[in-house]
């Protein structure tokens, strides 16, 4: 008798396995579900779907971020405005102002740096010391504190500070994930409104 046959007879699991074993016929063969030594059927696993690939990403010199241009001449940066940190063989620093070409507005200064050796959010906290310093925060008045962020898409990590006493300001934003750390000024801003544009500005920035 074939395999699907006796599948077809409606024989018990163990019946089944019993004919299987005497026929010479493999469970995997025949298709059927396995049984376990209680004699219970069990489903057949259903396949484990691929893991999505991860590892270090890169950042770009994009044109647009954000649905914000970068400034070319007299808006744009003639410098590095922070410190990035140390700099090794494969890294890539992306700096630059975005904002309205027509001048409305303070630019949004970005600086970031790809395939970080170390911690990334060590990389980060860098990066936010150099921009409050930037922006010639008084230490006295302490270091703000950093408010997490729905990171979007890319995951990691996000966090926005204000650097300001009152609740508008300048608003310093940064991520950190397996790769890379950046971060970003925003002038006289808050800390939603900033944390909602540098998100949608790092989907332009990081591949």
């Amino acid at each position: 008798m074939k395999c699907a046959s006796a599948a077809r007879a409606g024989l018990t699991a163990v019946a089944v396995l019993a004919m299987l074993t005497v026929s010479g016929c493999r469970e995997e063969d025949a298709g059927l579900p396995s049984v376990s030594p209680s004699g219970r059927v069990s489903e057949s696993a259903s396949p484990t779907p691929p893991a999505e690939r991860s590892g270090p990403r890169t950042l770009v010199d994009a044109p647009v971020a954000g649905g914000l241009d970068k400034l070319t001449g007299d808006g744009a940066l003639t410098d590095v405005p922070v410190d990035p940190g140390e700099m090794r063989d494969g890294m890539t620093l992306v700096t630059g102002n975005y904002g309205d070409p027509d001048g409305q507005g303070a630019p949004v200064l970005f600086e970031g740096v790809d395939h970080v050796p170390e911690d990334t959010n060590e990389r980060r906290e860098h990066l936010f010391r150099g921009m409050l310093e930037y922006i010639r925060w008084d230490p006295e008045l302490g270091h703000p504190e950093a408010r997490p962020v729905e990171p979007g898409p890319l995951g990691g990590s996000v966090e926005c500070l204000l650097a300001s006493l009152s609740e508008d300001g300048n608003v310093i934003c940064g991520w950190a994930d397996e790769g890379t750390a950046a971060v970003a000024l925003f002038e006289d801003s808050t800390l939603a409104d900033a944390g909602e544009l540098f998100v949608e500005m790092r989907g332009d920035l990081e591949r």
